[in-house]
């Protein structure tokens, strides 16, 4: 692996691997009664959150401490930050108290970036989430999810998603989920198709490694995967679409598509939902749904990333470090 993660376009599909395989073994911590290792200890992970979240931050705090880092949690809101503390003069501060990893998110598409090619710090820097850009742990996450439920013989250790119809249906236009999936999830050798209302779907988007289609119910039926994307009504400056209840007839997913989905296949959603209109009640709290597991797969991939920026290239599966005492 390279010395960051800012973009999902950076890893190889042996990275990506290498990735889901350590997650993999890191998840079964979760059945132990002592959840920690040793791994990281004496090593300083600060949590550097410019925007609000709740599942990506806490998921890094949590990854980080049961590998026994030390863990600096900084939101902007309350900090020096709200006084017009520059990136910079913040970085700086970090580096002084000592970061061994910067876990980023910033409401600037490219922050992150620009805090790993400054030289304002030494340690590793996660992308947490920048902008519209990109958010390249969710989208290890999803292709965790996808590849436990697709290629269940010993979790898919070991494989890619080759041949696997992923379907990402809604505001693409403002997600930076769907950038790193398509991306990460088209290098692990799935075939992608975007699904989104004209208005939401971003220019250039032809470049992308993808099919994009305007009418899901064509797409629904032949999907091992159907992610639905939040509309995002914080990011939009401009009427999209007529009305929530057109976009959730025509783009959002109910019982009745769900029906006419392959039996294998599973519903994704990154969260936070907006039930009722990407998705609806009974689809989110159905069997199929693997918005909760998503969650929880979450920590056992950003532990997966923070041992291998920090630890170690080797495959925790190798490694096999011993439970703390």
């Amino acid at each position: 692996m390279k010395r960051h993660l800012i973009s999902a376009a950076d890893l190889s599909r042996d990275d990506a691997v290498l990735i889901l395989d350590t997650a993999e073994e890191l998840a079964r911590l979760a059945d132990r009664p002592i959840k920690k290792l040793p791994t990281l200890r004496g090593r300083t992970v600060v949590n550097l959150f410019f925007e609000d979240s709740t599942r990506t931050r806490i998921s890094f705090e949590a990854a980080a401490k049961r590998l026994s880092a030390d863990v600096i949690n900084f939101s902007a809101k309350g900090s020096s930050v709200s006084k017009g503390e520059s990136l910079k003069d913040t970085a700086l501060t970090l580096e002084a108290m000592g970061a061994d990893a910067v876990v980023i998110r910033h409401h600037a598409s490219g922050a992150p970036h620009r805090l790993a090619t400054s030289g304002w710090i030494n340690g590793a820097v996660v992308n947490a989430g920048d902008g519209t850009h990109e958010h390249p742990t969710q989208a290890l996450l999803d292709a965790f999810t996808v590849r436990r439920h697709l290629s269940p013989e010993a979790s898919g250790v070991g494989q890619d998603l080759a041949g696997r119809r992923i379907t990402i249906v809604g505001d693409v236009l403002h997600s930076r989920v769907a950038r790193s999936n398509v991306h990460l999830l088209s290098t692990l050798g799935a075939e992608v198709t975007l699904v989104a209302p004209p208005t939401l779907v971003p220019f250039g988007v032809e470049s992308w490694p993808c099919e994009v289609s305007y009418d899901l119910d064509a797409v629904v039926g032949k999907s091992d995967a159907v992610m639905m994307l939040r509309v995002q009504r914080e990011r939009m400056n401009a009427a999209f679409f007529p009305t929530e209840r057109e976009y959730a007839r025509r783009y959002g997913l109910d019982g009745d598509r769900m029906a006419r989905m392959p039996e294998h296949a599973i519903v994704m959603h990154p969260g936070p939902m907006n039930r009722g209109m990407e998705i609806t009640a009974d689809v989110a709290d159905s069997d199929r749904c693997t918005a909760v597991e998503q969650v929880a797969n979450g920590v056992s991939i950003r532990m997966a990333v923070l041992y291998l920026l920090l630890g170690g290239n080797e495959s925790a599966v190798a490694a096999r470090p011993e439970e703390s005492k």
